[in-house]
């Protein structure tokens, strides 16, 4: 299974989401990201979906969204393509001095920051493009992760 980028412009009319998201699940389609803003014209949104599957499933979703009378255009975006970036906050158990250094570390090499922290934990932020964050996560999978939150892809294409 792959994860794709499909940038997704509809107009902005209520119930636009809704209709989207439930053609996924329809279809039996899983949502791994969903982002929806305003563009520069106030009538018009950008989705930035990312979904996982083979090429057979991308075309077929491609298909289904193209079909909906709100969306104007459907983009498959490569992230070596693309300008992408998703933002993270991890929050770490962290009470050993050597822990808090190893994890200080890791955020050094992954160009993110500790945004809080307590006697206990520590919270990370990390912004980047959506492999880099998965392979941060998994390092940093060996510590305790006691929450995470993950705000969604946001793409333009080059």
């Amino acid at each position: 299974m792959q994860k794709f980028i499909l940038s997704v412009t509809v107009q902005n009319n209520a119930g636009v989401l809704a209709r989207v998201s439930s053609l996924f699940g329809r279809r039996g389609y899983n949502i791994d990201s969903l982002t929806v803003s305003a563009t520069n014209d106030p009538c018009v949104s950008r989705m930035s979906i990312i979904v996982q599957g083979d090429e057979v499933i991308l075309e077929q979703i491609i298909k289904q969204l193209d079909k909906l009378e709100e969306v104007m255009r459907v983009d498959h975006i490569e992230e070596h393509d693309s300008v992408c970036s998703e933002l993270v906050f991890v929050k770490l158990h962290a009470q050993s001095p050597s822990t808090r250094d190893d994890i200080r570390q890791l955020c050094s090499l992954y160009e993110g920051r500790i945004v809080d922290s307590t006697e206990d934990e520590l919270i990370v932020e990390l912004a980047n493009v959506p492999s880099r964050i998965d392979a941060f996560l998994d390092v940093i999978s060996n510590f305790e992760i006691v929450e995470m939150s993950r705000s969604g892809v946001t793409a333009i294409r080059r």
